[in-house]
């Protein structure tokens, strides 16, 4: 069955569980709210929703080197206590979230974070797309907030597909671990560099001036 957007919004504001968690529930529930709840709370995703709030200041700040230094990440990665931030487990998720970054070339952390002024601009490109393509005027908004959720998953990290199992989102990532360890946890801040990114280069042949003939 067709999931509504609207309801998976519902369940995510009332779990703190992932777009694709939310989804996968509702239609394994046929679209029933309470049980599709109870659903995420049998798997220990709901947990990760009790969390918010909690002053999550420790953590680490990791890197990641890529393609013989040519790629470089840090990201920042918090959690609620020094104990946490010491284990395996959490060292690990923020090198899988540092290699995320590396390969999927995310802008910002969460959807939130993406400013309006481009939300503004992407919404009219995708709106005078969907007129173009003949889509009735009725449609239009729907499309475009449709596009815009596809916009969210290319530019921020959380909402992008995990490079390892693109079934579940970064968001999912972290709120599974969130669910294990009892503590909340958030992506920060990440920057991401790559060698020669934004350097204007000379056109091959154009850097050597032609000597004159003799």
């Amino acid at each position: 069955m067709e999931i509504a957007a609207s309801d998976i919004k519902e369940l995510r504001e009332r779990t703190g569980a992932g777009i694709m968690e939310c989804k996968k529930v509702l239609a394994e529930t046929g679209g029933d709210m309470e049980r599709a709840i109870a659903l995420l709370r049998e798997r220990g995703l709901v947990k990760a929703a009790k969390r918010v709030g909690k002053i999550a200041a420790e953590g680490i700040v990791d890197s990641y080197i890529h393609m013989g230094g040519r790629i470089g990440v840090l990201v920042e990665v918090n959690c609620e206590t020094d104990f946490v931030a010491r284990t395996e487990e959490f060292r690990s998720l923020v090198k899988e979230i540092a290699m995320q970054i590396a390969a999927a070339r995310p802008m910002f952390v969460k959807p939130e974070d993406v400013p309006e002024s481009m939300l503004n601009e992407e919404r009219a490109i995708y709106r005078a797309q969907a007129l173009n393509e003949g889509k009735p005027e009725r449609v239009v908004d729907k499309i475009v907030e449709g596009r815009i959720e596809k916009f969210y998953k290319e530019v921020c990290l959380l909402e992008q597909p995990y490079i390892r199992d693109p079934e579940k989102s970064v968001r999912d990532l972290v709120a599974e671990l969130t669910a294990r360890v009892g503590e909340n946890i958030t992506v920060r801040r990440f920057a991401r560099f790559e060698l020669g990114e934004g350097i204007e280069r000379e056109p091959q042949g154009c850097g050597v001036p032609a000597q004159p003939e003799k």
